[in-house]
């Protein structure tokens, strides 16, 4: 099992910039997919981006494209998200999710999850 913890979520000013970092523990971090979801209040949780298990694919939900990069370091156990030009509806809890490599990619299944990093971006 995988241990997720998500960091670097704070306050911007919309237009504004940050990056949201999620680190694994417990398992070799190589052998997951990893995604972020957000959830905003009295929202659904939703899918925000995803990133395939050696980095080479990545998928990512229709209003963050250009926006949001997501991004890996299997040797630090990390996965990133660069969040750019930040609009007042990117505020949320952004969860970092991870499933193992047996299972495919592409589903935006996820079956490990973090505690959440609150990001608020200010109008």
């Amino acid at each position: 099992q995988v241990q997720l913890v998500e960091s670097g979520g704070g306050w911007v000013q919309a237009g504004g910039s940050l990056r949201l970092s999620c680190a694994a523990s417990g398992r070799t971090f190589s052998s997951y997919h990893v995604a972020w979801f957000r959830q905003a209040p009295g929202k659904e949780r939703e899918f925000v981006a995803d990133i395939n298990w050696t980095g080479g694919s990545t998928d990512y939900e229709d209003s963050v494209k250009g926006r949001f990069t997501i991004s890996r370091d299997n040797a630090k156990n990390t996965v990133y998200l660069q969040m750019n030009t930040l609009k007042f509806e990117d505020t949320a809890v952004y969860y970092c999710a991870a499933r193992n490599v047996l299972y495919s990619y592409g589903n935006r299944r996820y079956d490990y999850w973090g505690q959440g990093t609150q990001v608020t971006v200010s109008s």
